[in-house]
């Protein structure tokens, strides 16, 4: 009899572990241009924020989609309305390494222009330090005073091989991390990352004819090619290829009216439906929560053209068979998804009660 008691106090020893194991949440450090109100920047950022698996410990902000300071405000505002204004929202680079905007005018005038700058847009562009419009109001809660390079590098060290580097945008805050202390990749436990662009099957003016130029890779090619060479553990790249396969449609903006939740409700009021509507940093984030939704992928390796000719900035990636000797890294290349899988995950986060602290 005590026997059998030893056994049944060890089993439910056993399940009560494994149950920990499952509930464990993922340390995540989200990096991300964060444009707003409202579209994939901000959506992104909400949906790792909102899921019941990960833990959050801060969102650094980067120069990319729009200026840093705005970008930094929209931020704030976002996690605001979400009630989780816990999350440490960190100031990032405000400029590439290299690239600046007047030398890329001249490049334009050169080789040709492309229908997407970011923040140098020409009919969006404005001063840095404007904010621009805040329809969903302007924030009460501040920026830490840490900078963003720092912080990555102290949270790595704090947590070693427990931190997920989500990046959404360009890589400038990595590149300086990495620049400051080599061991920042390889004490991370991996980079996963919406970027690139390898051949996409599609009509879409600003990849039909230019497939391998993708903005977050291009706007600062000198930190993306100093990121993709540091010895992270694991990187997984979403690319524009897959990232194509998805919309933002009326019908899921329909499935989140639905719902009274905060993320549900700021989706619903602040994203607009433009025309090309693809969930790019959308599907970097489900994908890192549940890998079952990308159906397909490829072993590949990945870097950045630095030629200062037409091709600054674009994508470039080789087989086992016809990579060069030059010190690049495999990548783990999304390639196809299942598509209802996704869309459920992405209404099923927004439209979920707020998870809380």
């Amino acid at each position: 009899m005590r026997l059998k008691n030893l056994w049944i106090a060890a089993a439910l020893l056993i399940a009560m572990h494994l149950v920990s194991l499952a509930q464990e949440k993922r340390k995540i450090i989200i990096d991300e241009d964060g444009a707003g109100p409202g579209g994939t920047d901000q959506q992104a950022i909400l949906l790792l924020v909102e899921s019941p698996r990960t833990e959050v410990l801060g969102v650094t902000v980067v120069t990319g989609d729009s200026w840093l300071q705005e970008e930094v405000a929209h931020t704030l505002r976002t996690l605001e309305i979400v009630g989780r204004t816990d999350i440490p929202v960190v100031r990032g680079a405000e400029l590439p390494l290299i690239r600046r905007k007047q030398e890329t005018e001249l490049w334009e005038k050169r080789y040709g222009a492309f229908t997407w700058l970011g923040a140098w847009t020409p009919g969006r562009y404005h001063p840095s330090q404007r904010l621009g419009e805040m329809p969903e109001g302007l924030p009460s809660t501040k920026a830490a005073d840490e900078d963003a390079a720092h912080f990555l590098l102290r949270m790595v060290h704090k947590y070693p091989h427990e931190v997920t580097i989500y990046e959404g945008g360009p890589m400038t805050n990595l590149a300086l991390a990495i620049s400051i202390d080599p061991e920042f990749a390889e004490l991370a436990k991996e980079l996963v990352f919406m970027g690139g662009s390898v051949n996409p099957e599609t009509s879409d003016p600003e990849f039909a004819h230019t497939p391998h130029h993708e903005f977050n890779l291009w706007f600062d090619p000198e930190a993306a090619h100093i990121v993709l060479r540091a010895p992270w553990r694991k990187i997984v790249c979403t690319t524009v290829d897959i990232s194509l396969k998805t919309r933002l449609t009326a019908e899921l903006l329909d499935r989140l009216q639905n719902s009274a939740a905060p993320a549900a409700k700021y989706v619903t009021t602040y994203t607009k439906l433009r025309g090309f509507d693809y969930l790019w940093d959308e599907l970097a984030a489900l994908a890192w929560l549940d890998p079952s939704v990308i159906t397909k992928k490829e072993t590949r390796y990945m870097d950045v053209d630095l030629d200062r000719g037409a091709g600054y900035g674009n994508t470039l990636t080789w087989s086992e068979k016809d990579k060069p000797e030059n010190g690049i890294r495999t990548v783990e290349i999304q390639d196809d998804l299942d598509r209802e899988k996704f869309y459920a995950m992405f209404v099923d986060l927004l439209s979920a009660a707020p998870v809380g602290k």
